[in-house]
């Protein structure tokens, strides 16, 4: 953070920001312009794409931000960048093609639309290496489902593909680095829940969605705990960490510090894990659980009233996306450093089981529905299964009845017709077959 601070100043001082397009103005993607729009040295919001006008100005109108031009034309926009106007449109291709934007921050939530987004960042119609655009997403599902392959891509073109700062993932990924750069031997990166109950619907979740501002399908991916599952699955894909069985254990406990003593040791030592604690106070935190055997530093450690080892816990007590996602903007352009991405192909997966009985000749309403809800699975289990990817899921048509909490197959749905999602899940699959 203070690296990042004193080059953003420099860059300001020389009059050279960080020129930022934005797609996707719900709640998230409102969070982050907000942030910009404050103003932050050395970086400026210069675009913003939604694909429907009427949540775009009114995103605009709650953030009292009354310049800016609306535009379908690529030279237009290229011309209120110039001009230092912010520029808002309905078409997402303005934004990737613009020679006057340095980086896309993909803010939908939506696996399809993300794919068609990232693909347009990195495989650019123009193809002009100047047009190829770094690409942080508040989108955990896209990177869940598609990350790896997208990472190939974005490798090719040599651009950063990252997760942004503040939502979990990348918040687990800053502590990681950081204990591991004391010396420590990262065993466990773990996520803290006060609720997960299967059975959520957008009607259950309505009212408490309405009085925090976001969408109830949204609200109850959080409930039902796919969102934790798609969070989850990124930083596994990240650091190698498997999950111990499907869905992850979940023990409860009051205080995240009595992690170190809830999960089997062996494993931890043995291939790391990927889980989570319900019920513990900070209860919006995150946390890393690292050993050392070294016996001068666990002294120290106890004299700092971290306990006797030879695990310990470190956690945060917050995270704070979209507040935090322009340090990783940051990061990428200036350092080419990614907050969080995948090291290699998937690790874990997020799994599609049923929410109910379901019926043949149902269409599957995705993530945080009615129908369906996500789990984590080990990825060598899940393609060893055929199971369908919960980012797959949506517009999915059953070709048979399913039981409540069946894990759904490929074979037991019908995938909707040219969806690039489902062309880049197999070539993901083939090349870290």
């Amino acid at each position: 953070m203070i690296i990042i601070d004193k080059a953003l100043e420099n860059l300001e001082k020389k009059d050279r920001p960080i020129r930022v397009g934005l797609i996707g103005f719900g709640f998230a993607g409102q969070g982050f312009a907000m942030q910009l729009l404050e103003g932050i040295p050395g970086m400026r919001l210069v675009a913003i794409s939604n694909r429907t006008y009427k949540n775009l100005e009114k995103g605009l109108k709650l953030l009292k931000v009354k310049s800016y031009k609306t535009t379908n034309s690529q030279k237009q926009l290229d011309q209120l960048i110039k001009n230092k106007t912010l520029a808002i449109t309905s078409d997402f291709k303005l934004l990737t093609n613009s020679k006057n934007i340095d980086v896309i921050v993909e803010a939908t939530g939506e696996v399809e639309f993300g794919a068609q987004v990232a693909m347009a960042c990195f495989k650019n119609e123009q193809s002009s290496a100047s047009r190829k655009k770094h690409l942080v997403l508040i989108n955990a599902e896209l990177d869940a489902t598609l990350g790896p392959i997208l990472k190939n891509y974005a490798d090719k073109a040599g651009v950063i593909f990252t997760q942004g700062d503040g939502d979990q993932p990348a918040v687990l990924m800053r502590i990681y680095r950081q204990v591991k750069q004391m010396g420590f031997k990262p065993v466990m990166v773990g996520n803290i829940k006060s609720l997960i109950d299967p059975r959520r619907t957008p009607k259950t979740q309505a009212a408490f969605a309405k009085a925090h501002w976001q969408r109830p399908k949204m609200i109850t991916s959080f409930a039902d705990g796919s969102k934790i599952a798609f969070e989850m699955a990124t930083i596994a894909n990240a650091t190698g960490f498997p999950v111990a069985k499907r869905g992850m254990i979940g023990p409860r406990t009051q205080r995240v510090e009595d992690a170190v003593n809830l999960f089997d040791k062996k494993m931890l030592l043995k291939t790391g894990l990927t889980d989570y604690i319900l019920g513990a106070e900070p209860s919006f935190g995150v946390f890393v659980i690292a050993y050392s055997k070294n016996p001068i530093k666990r002294r120290y450690m106890q004299v700092y009233k971290m306990g006797k080892g030879p695990f310990y816990t470190f956690y945060t007590h917050c995270h704070l996306s979209p507040i935090e996602a322009p340090l990783s903007v940051a990061q990428a352009v200036l350092f080419k450093d990614p907050s969080l991405s995948p090291i290699a192909g998937p690790v874990c997966e997020v799994i599609t089981l049923a929410k109910k009985d379901l019926k043949k000749g149902e269409v599957l309403d995705g993530i945080g529905g009615f129908a369906v809800y996500g789990a984590l699975e080990n990825s060598n289990i899940a393609r060893k299964e055929n199971l369908l990817p919960m980012g797959l899921a949506d517009g999915c048509i059953l070709k048979r009845d399913i039981k409540m909490d069946t894990a759904l197959t490929f074979d037991d749905v019908e995938l909707p017709e040219k969806r690039i999602s489902d062309k880049l899940w197999k070539e993901q699959i083939k090349i870290f077959a």
